[in-house]
């Protein structure tokens, strides 16, 4: 009889067998079709896009959606990604629609849908333009994002753009290699497809961008606003070396203003939260611990680099009962 895990443990995966498995899978799902792949350049789709190429080589062409809704340097960065990996990479700049549609929406649920739907009328159109034309459309959906997005109980906790965002009717068959994983076998997985440490490392990014980082209503001025301050607790974590040791650390807009003053001037400007999490498998997780030294740097960094914002606080929840991402 099978060795039983110990309560509250998944028994650890084999992924060279699940590789060679997948590999299989992916083989007898395609055929000799052609697959688009929704690549973002963070881990999960990027896994997602290094085993299909190693399935079926050129027959898989990646598409990366410029939403406006990314961080800053975020472009450049999956080219290199996708240079790195000899993968077939178009890059479609889509920010004018994106914002377009999002224009005064502040419920999160309907922004998430939102993006999801406009993410596959995009796909669907560049799949269109391919010679000879696409037949399936991947995407690193992974197993917390099916459960969060699916209840079984009937009450979803977030709908995710790659989950609950899709149409009922889809022109393109779905692959999704990494559904039954979570982050932690993604990044075992991606080990064992000898991806570099650092970038099996990198922290999670959500499907929708910093949309969901923006309360409320998303616009170009406030996206840029987050744009400058998660730059800076980026750069903040790595070079403190505490960029490896938490799960995902991020700046959140909120939608609010508040009273200060600079110069000896009243000021009524912008709040932004800091969100630092550490977690195995972002079913649960705790706020990490971070030194005051750190979040003091932070916080007068973003208070004097960035315009329009007067302060800055840090989220001390844990998963449950919140979410990692605020909306």
């Amino acid at each position: 009889m099978p060795e039983k895990a110990a309560p509250g443990l998944r028994p650890a995966r084999d992924m060279a067998f699940f590789l060679e498995q997948a590999l299989a899978g992916l083989t007898r799902q395609i055929g000799q079709g052609r697959v688009i792949c929704a690549l973002s350049g963070g881990v999960d789709s990027t896994v997602a896009a290094a085993l299909l190429h190693r399935a079926i080589g050129d027959r898989l062409h990646c598409f990366f959606v410029d939403t406006g809704l990314l961080r800053l340097g975020e472009t450049p960065e999956v080219r290199a990604v996708a240079e790195h990996f000899g993968l077939n990479l178009t890059v479609v700049e889509a920010a004018g629609l994106f914002l377009g549609r999002l224009k005064g929406v502040e419920d999160p649920e309907r922004k998430r849908k939102i993006i999801g739907r406009t993410f596959i009328e995009v796909f669907e159109a560049q799949a269109a333009g391919l010679l000879p034309r696409a037949d399936f459309l991947a995407q690193g959906t992974v197993y917390s994002d099916v459960i969060e997005s699916v209840s079984p109980l009937g009450s979803a906790i977030k709908s995710h753009h790659n989950v609950g965002g899709l149409p009922e009717k889809m022109n393109l068959g779905l692959v999704e290699p990494l559904r039954e994983l979570f982050k932690d076998e993604v990044r075992l997985l991606a080990a064992e497809l000898g991806l570099p440490y650092d970038f099996i490392w990198r922290q999670p990014f959500p499907g929708p961008g910093l949309a969901i980082r923006v309360l409320g209503a998303v616009d170009e001025d406030r996206l840029n606003t987050l744009r400058q301050a998660e730059a800076i607790v980026q750069a903040e974590l790595k070079a403190a070396g505490l960029y490896r040791g938490i799960w995902q650390g991020f700046a959140v807009l909120l939608p609010l203003k508040t009273v200060g003053v600079t110069d000896s001037a009243r000021t009524y400007e912008n709040v932004v939260a800091i969100r630092a999490v550490e977690s195995v498998d972002a079913m649960t997780a705790d706020w990490a611990r971070l030194p005051y030294d750190f979040l003091a740097a932070v916080s007068r960094r973003i208070m004097s680099e960035v315009p329009g914002v007067n302060r800055v606080v840090y989220d001390i929840s844990t998963k449950p009962p919140s979410t990692i991402e605020w909306e």
